[in-house]
């Protein structure tokens, strides 16, 4: 019997949620638009995706106002994929699961995310000690923390060793 792909018996918004961004590889695309990934090539190779599902999820998180397509290129036409409001809310949902599985599942800081105004680490609600406030995504800084390959094959994970603030564009080394 095949699993379907909606929640129709639940009254639940967690089950709503996960008809939408519950499939395996959405919230990944997700975090990679917070991090400034915008590119089909660039979520393919930093992501390992197949082509037909990272289609279907940037079609579907497009269809549900979570990314919105806009074009950068008239010849020959290439889009990238941008971040709603409706995606950046996500950022308290992927902050607190990417908390959850360091605290669980390793040893080891992958990455560090500090508020660019004063340079303090995140508490785990998205807030500034020092300011006494919850940072926006656009205020927050993601640096590389000791368990990150500091020699990754692909050029995406390479631009993502530099420290930078989430949501702006990545931007790959022309060598």
């Amino acid at each position: 019997m095949a699993l379907g792909k909606d929640y129709a018996t639940q009254e639940c918004s967690i089950a709503r949620a996960l008809e939408i961004v519950g499939e395996r590889w959405t919230l990944l695309v997700v975090r990679d638009a917070l991090y400034g990934v915008r590119r089909y090539n660039d979520f393919l190779v930093h992501l390992g995706i197949p082509r037909a599902v990272l289609a279907a999820r940037l079609q579907t998180l497009t269809a549900e106002g979570i990314l919105e397509k806009r074009r950068y290129q008239e010849s020959p036409p290439r889009d990238e994929y941008v971040l709603t409001e409706r995606g950046i809310a996500l950022w308290p949902t992927l902050r607190a699961l990417g908390a959850w599985g360091r605290d669980h599942f390793t040893d080891v800081r992958l990455r560090y995310f500090r508020h660019a105004a004063c340079g303090t680490e995140l508490g785990p609600y998205g807030e500034c000690a020092l300011c006494g406030t919850i940072v926006p995504v656009g205020d927050v800084v993601m640096e590389p923390g000791p368990g990150l390959d500091p020699d990754p094959v692909d050029p995406v994970s390479r631009a993502l060793l530099k420290p930078r603030r989430l949501l702006e564009p990545v931007e790959m080394d022309q060598a």
